[in-house]
């Protein structure tokens, strides 16, 4: 191949490419899915909506270490929370955190 046609498909791979800022985005989420309790937290909540303390028995884990994690995954978009009297119900945020977990776990049995 001569360089003028690889340069060509290199501009037309950049020009597909998303901007950095997306790209730099998308790196972040994907460090939110690189702690393994934060994964568990989730496949819990893709099983159920829970309070902290339905999670903290669920997982045997502390009410504090629950609420750190909550906490970092609600700041990046990927559970939510409703109040119900005094508890907040934590949930999965859409239907994409489900997509990326079970297309996750369909690449990893492949």
């Amino acid at each position: 191949m001569e360089d003028g046609t690889q340069e060509g498909m290199a501009d037309a791979i950049l020009d597909t490419m998303p901007d950095e800022d997306a790209l730099f985005d998308l790196a972040e989420l994907f460090k939110i899915f690189g702690d393994s309790t934060r994964i568990r937290i989730l496949f819990v909540l893709l099983e159920q909506e829970l309070p902290v303390n339905g999670i903290t028995a669920a997982l045997g884990m502390t009410q504090s270490a629950v609420s750190h994690q909550l906490r970092i995954l609600k700041t990046n978009g990927l559970v939510k929370y409703r109040r119900e009297g005094k508890s907040l119900i934590y949930s999965l945020a859409d239907s994409h955190v489900t997509s990326i977990l079970n297309q996750g776990l369909e690449h990893i049995g492949e």
